[in-house]
């Protein structure tokens, strides 16, 4: 039987620690200002699984969320501040977004777009190719 497990990530200093049991879908470059400031970047990548298709296996003592707007919720790790999933309780509220960075497991889908350029920085220059949206 193989294991059903898609992918594995963790956080910065080991502490918590996720799996996936479905493939990441949908992923994206976020340039808003929101994900900008939560990862200290230009950008924020995230792919997107159900929430039924995401867990913490190790950590959760030391998980903690942060409401970043109305309808946004951010989860990161207490120890060493790392993102660890994006979720809404809008539209979407079935799915969560994983920061891309914190994949242990290879992941070799590129994102598909860039979303809220119109709140990029303004020294970032997308020259990739991929989709440009105004919002997300």
């Amino acid at each position: 039987m193989t294991d059903p497990v898609v992918h594995r990530g963790s956080c910065l200093c080991g502490g918590v620690r996720y799996e996936t049991t479905a493939p990441v879908r949908a992923s994206s470059h976020c340039h808003c200002s929101m994900c900008r400031k939560a990862h200290g970047a230009a950008f924020a990548s995230y792919g997107n699984v159900r929430r039924e298709h995401h867990r913490f296996v190790q950590g959760q003592a030391l998980v903690r969320t942060y409401q970043s707007s109305a309808q946004v919720t951010r989860t990161f790790c207490s120890v060493c501040g790392s993102p660890l999933l994006w979720h809404s309780e809008g539209a979407h509220a079935d799915w969560v977004a994983v920061p891309l960075g914190t994949l242990d497991t290879p992941y070799d889908t590129p994102p598909q777009k860039h979303i809220y350029v119109d709140s990029k920085a303004p020294w970032v220059v997308i020259g990739d190719g991929y989709p440009q949206e105004p919002q997300g």
